[in-house]
């Protein structure tokens, strides 16, 4: 290793260890311990502390009731609010979740999950064809990236992490299970991926502003949406799956890559972001206690209409 490396090395050893990052140092500790324990005792530490949460995280709980009561209006408010709470603990087993995601290795990791239409995804990449998975920000998420990469090597997209801690160990586990790690507005790096043949994971389901988005209704509310998958289809002629995963009854995780998308994108593009949200909002229908609905999902609204949080 060279001087100026090892020095590089040093600083940022120091950096990470620097007093006020022990308590998230402590906490991680705990997470990987955490992880030692079976499946489902690690699923029943999650549950309860995403009912501490739900008490803990106001501003959090606030918009998650205000995105269910918008999005499911038939619903009393006693069944909003249960459905809020369960939302909260499924959004605490995705913290022990991502600890699984990080640490734990394939023997153990494997049996966790059954996926359905792994098909569709291996006759795309024999030929030679970038496929672009497309699903929504449900809790499941780290664990359903962990359970497909061993059927296909793919580029995993994030965002940085403002703590160096986090990012640190998010880079480690990116790259011991992942081919590599793409920013999630590097445009340029996905198209890269998709024309080398590569699969690449997209969700298109949060508020990113007005820039490249349309409002096409979600869920019955009209919702900005990015147009960046009928784009990066364009550009890259890549095989467009829907990506649908979510945690069973039994404790296990379901993942079924649906069909290929025919005639996609048909250059119309409020039709084709209104398509990929029928997609993901018939998925949220169906298990709406484990969409993310902590997010400010409709914080950009038409000119004229107020924000609902």
């Amino acid at each position: 290793m060279s001087r100026a490396r090892a020095k590089a090395t040093v600083i940022t050893r120091r950096r990470l260890l620097h007093p006020r990052h022990w308590p998230l140092w402590l906490g991680l500790g705990l997470l990987w311990l955490i992880t030692r324990l079976p499946h489902r005792a690690g699923m029943a530490i999650g549950r309860a502390l995403g009912r501490l949460s739900y008490r803990l995280a106001k501003s959090r709980r606030h918009i998650a009731q205000v995105n269910v009561r918008l999005c499911f209006p038939e619903l009393s408010e006693a069944e909003r609010e249960a459905l809020v709470r369960r939302n909260f603990e499924y959004t605490g087993m995705t913290v022990i979740e991502m600890g699984w995601a990080w640490w734990v290795g394939d023997e153990r990791f494997a049996p966790l999950g059954e996926i359905q239409g792994l098909e569709h995804l291996q006759a795309a990449l024999a030929r030679g064809q970038g496929v672009l998975l497309v699903g929504g920000h449900f809790t499941s998420l780290e664990i359903a990236g962990r359970l497909l990469v061993p059927h296909a090597n793919f580029p995993v997209t994030y965002r940085a992490h403002k703590n160096p801690v986090m990012e640190y160990i998010l880079r480690r586990a990116r790259n011991r299970y992942y081919d590599s790690a793409i920013e999630r507005h590097d445009v340029r790096g996905m198209i890269r991926a998709l024309r080398k043949g590569m699969p690449v994971w997209y969700a298109p389901d949060q508020d990113y502003g007005r820039r490249h988005s349309v409002f096409v209704p979600f869920c019955g509310v009209s919702a900005a949406t990015v147009t960046g998958t009928a784009r990066l289809a364009g550009m890259s002629k890549a095989t467009i799956i829907p990506a649908q995963f979510y945690h069973r009854p039994d404790g296990r995780y379901q993942i079924i890559l649906h069909p290929p998308l025919e005639g996609y994108p048909s250059g119309d593009e409020h039709a084709d972001a209104w398509r990929i949200n029928a997609f993901i909002e018939e998925w949220v229908r169906q298990r709406p206690e484990q969409y993310l609905w902590a997010h400010r999902r409709f914080k950009t609204r038409p000119e004229g209409e107020p924000r609902p949080y």
